[in-house]
């Protein structure tokens, strides 16, 4: 294998489609590892989340096919150390990963820290690689090689990544959850439908419409203190960079819940590998008495059933709502090497 360093997007930018390609039949394949989020994200880093950073993205190619890339950038972490993390980390995607075929794994990962300690950034101290799946087959691989070249290796779980795996019709969905939750979700759903307001959910699918439609949803956000404060200015341009190449790409899942012509709720998420990813969401709690954002989760779910979505993935976040729609989880690791 042939291996490069790239410290600028514009380099890497003829690999785009064989990057995204070669995704399709990688370990991991999240729309959080495709070229065009990753090349957003960095053009903020992160929405601000790295003030200081340094990409250090590893291309391998064989036989001139790409065959491996490891998406870095070089930065202090956390924990005060000079690293090498994967681009994307850590707060706003929630999926992250090397991008090789399962075949590439072992020699591709070997060959990346061979050329990381002889010609990576000089001053790095150590791998930290947050928000890999607990089935990745990368934290075996690395744990494997880091420790035949006398490494330190951990591993910790990160967060919980709850999902719901869906059935081929909503009422085999609402049998499948606990009774009481069931009546709630069918109730509430019913009372909307029946409400003398008019009470309408719908999908953005217009791109002239995009950007109005992303200010409302960020309106919707600022109702939650917390989300308030997440919204920073270039985390705002972060996330409709987000939504416009998720829109290009034809995985863009943004729908709204509209109570007398107002919008009520949002959710923001992806369409993508036959299944929907619940990336963020907002309610105006003027509209509390028509429970908006249940209502609208419970049509996404209805919607995603109808059209075959193998689950509902709300990744990370334990937040109680996800377990009373009946999620089960999965976990994000964190992996480390100190050399």
């Amino acid at each position: 294998m042939e291996f490069k360093l790239h410290t600028n997007f514009d380099t890497i930018a003829p690999l785009s489609h064989a990057w995204d390609d070669m995704l399709a039949e990688s370990i991991t394949d999240a729309p959080f590892l495709r070229f065009n989020y990753l090349r957003d994200w960095w053009q903020t880093l992160g929405g601000g989340e790295w003030p200081q950073a340094e990409l250090s993205v590893v291309t391998a190619h064989e036989a001139d096919k790409l065959v491996g890339v490891a998406p870095l950038f070089h930065a202090v972490n956390q924990d005060g150390t000079p690293a090498l993390l994967l681009l994307g980390s850590i707060e706003i995607s929630d999926y992250l990963d090397l991008i090789v075929r399962p075949v590439d794994l072992p020699r591709f990962l070997t060959g990346l820290l061979d050329f990381l300690a002889s010609r990576g950034p000089e001053d790095w101290r150590a791998l930290d690689w947050v928000n890999l799946p607990e089935a990745s087959p990368t934290l075996a691989a690395l744990e494997a090689d880091a420790s035949a070249r006398g490494w330190t290796f951990t591993r910790e779980t990160y967060q919980p990544a709850p999902y719901i795996p869906l059935p081929a019709d909503f009422e085999t969905y609402l049998a499948s959850i606990d009774k009481k939750q069931r009546h709630e979700i069918r109730r509430k759903m019913r009372r909307a439908a029946e409400s003398e307001v008019p009470v309408r959910w719908y999908l953005v699918e217009n791109e002239s419409t995009l950007e109005a439609e992303m200010d409302a949803f960020f309106t919707l956000m600022t109702q939650d203190p917390a989300k308030e404060a997440f919204l920073t200015e270039p985390m705002r341009r972060q996330m409709l960079a987000t939504a416009r190449t998720a829109l290009h790409g034809g995985w863009l899942w943004l729908a709204f819940l509209e109570v007398g012509g107002k919008k009520a709720a949002g959710t923001f998420n992806f369409d993508y590998g036959n299944r929907l990813w619940g990336y963020n969401s907002g309610v105006d709690r003027a509209f509390n008495e028509f429970s908006p954002g249940w209502v609208l989760l419970a049509h996404t779910i209805q919607w995603a059933c109808e059209h075959g979505r193998s689950e509902f993935d709300f990744m990370r976040g334990n937040e109680e709502y996800k377990y009373r729609f009946g999620a089960k989880d999965r976990l994000v690791m964190r992996a480390k090497v100190v050399r």
